[in-house]
């Protein structure tokens, strides 16, 4: 039995949300101004509480990688006052009317975007997530709820209180944002179950924490449960633009899931490339490979691709090779084995490029340029507060417009339908 009422909780955010909903840019952006310089002064006691996860986490056993998505520095708190100073900097989508038109009778018809009401993140390890996620939506007019991992129980009640007493001195509503501070199972089994209150949830984490809040939710889900991202060599590829790009998606930042795991070569190119792409893999990070028979003589050490290699996501310098008869071929590969996260062409074949976006319909499709963009800042969302694989209602990375829905605006004079 949790040590508060999940259910009080979320009604008191359901409250809130329609105060958020009101709110204006001014007031919003004035908001997140007093939040980010307050994270910023309260950056040594954050910095305190969050030595108390880290000392956790290694006495746990924690790996490196996790302790290092666990770590707040001095410039790591700057950092996410900076994400959040991006926030104000965006536009505000709520109250845009769009697609006004006047219909026969006189009336005019347009759709105005609105906020979804209350959020629930249910996330592992990263306390920047708190903070970014809590500014995102109260930019978009939203209450949320967070339920961090209890890696960072510490840090994300730091982050909230620093929260908390803005909201207040700003005379809103503190329960805009809500913190849960039970880092039990069983908390999140009863927050799943507030679907009167809660309008959407969003976990972000290992597949595994995906898949259990996606079977035992009682309210809709924003789904990501791994990113396979493809690759594809096209026969008219530039090689040295290709092999930069390998390189860039796959090794730069390898436990992200936007990095690439299968490599697809068109084999009229295979010879040329593959030697040039053994070399740059195993100079750069001496990436493990596991190859087709058709191109598993060009890599040291290569083992023989299965097909779980071709369905893993390795988030790991570790990636499958496959060398492919035609562009038909690739784009079956990849609607086979997508996780509709990120696919890439590299061609200098304007036709083939425009076919690949058209055929393959994955959150991101790129045309020559690395997977490593498939990200909300990238892409000039500002910070993101998840990346959706399924198409309804959001798709790809999420920023400020997907917090939000539309309501249909009817402007009359009068009119009575016969």
């Amino acid at each position: 039995m949790s040590v508060f009422n999940m259910a009080a909780m979320a009604a008191q955010a359901k409250i809130a949300s329609r105060v958020a909903a009101q709110l204006t840019t001014s007031e919003k952006n004035t908001l997140l101004h007093a939040i980010a310089n307050s994270i910023e002064e309260n950056s040594a006691l954050i910095i305190s509480e969050n030595s108390k996860d880290i000392d956790a986490g290694r006495a746990k056993g924690l790996s490196d990688a996790m302790l290092d998505r666990l770590l707040l520095t001095t410039q790591r708190v700057k950092d996410i006052s900076a994400a959040i100073r991006e926030i104000i900097a965006l536009a505000d989508p709520v109250g845009n009317i769009a697609n006004l038109s006047l219909r026969p009778n006189g009336m005019q018809v347009g759709k105005m975007r609105i906020p979804l009401g209350v959020i629930a993140m249910i996330y592992e390890a990263r306390p920047n997530v708190t903070a970014e996620s809590a500014a995102l939506c109260i930019k978009s007019g939203n209450a949320v709820i967070l339920r961090g991992g209890s890696e960072a129980i510490h840090s994300n009640l730091a982050l909230a209180n620093c929260l908390h007493q803005v909201i207040e001195q700003q005379g809103f509503d503190k329960n805009v944002v809500s913190v849960i501070p039970d880092t039990s199972r069983g908390v999140i089994e009863e927050l799943l179950k507030q679907k009167e209150t809660i309008d959407l949830v969003i976990p972000r984490g290992g597949e595994g924490l995906i898949r259990y809040v996606t079977e035992n939710s009682q309210i809709p889900v924003i789904q990501h449960f791994k990113g396979v991202c493809h690759l594809f060599i096209d026969k008219s590829a530039d090689l040295t633009k290709a092999v930069n790009i390998l390189v860039n998606g796959k090794t730069q930042k390898p436990s992200a899931c936007n990095a690439f795991e299968t490599l697809l070569v068109h084999q009229d190119i295979s010879s040329q490339f593959l030697p040039l792409a053994a070399k740059a893999l195993a100079e750069a990070a001496q990436v493990k490979v596991h190859a087709c028979e058709n191109s598993i003589n060009y890599f040291d050490g290569g083992q023989l691709a299965t097909t779980e290699d071709y369905h893993a996501e390795y988030l790991a310098q570790e990636i499958a090779v496959r060398v492919v008869n035609s562009f038909d071929d690739a784009v079956s590969h990849i609607n086979e084995y997508t996780s509709d996260h990120t696919e890439v062409i590299v061609t200098q074949d304007i036709s083939r490029s425009q076919t690949f976006i058209r055929q393959i319909n994955s959150s991101v499709v790129m045309v020559n340029a690395s997977s490593r963009f498939s990200d909300g800042n990238q892409l000039g969302l500002g910070s993101e507060i998840g990346i959706s694989t399924s198409k309804l209602h959001a798709y790809g990375p999420m920023g400020l417009e997907a917090l939000t829905t539309e309501k249909f605006v009817v402007y009359g004079d009068g009119q009575v339908r016969n």
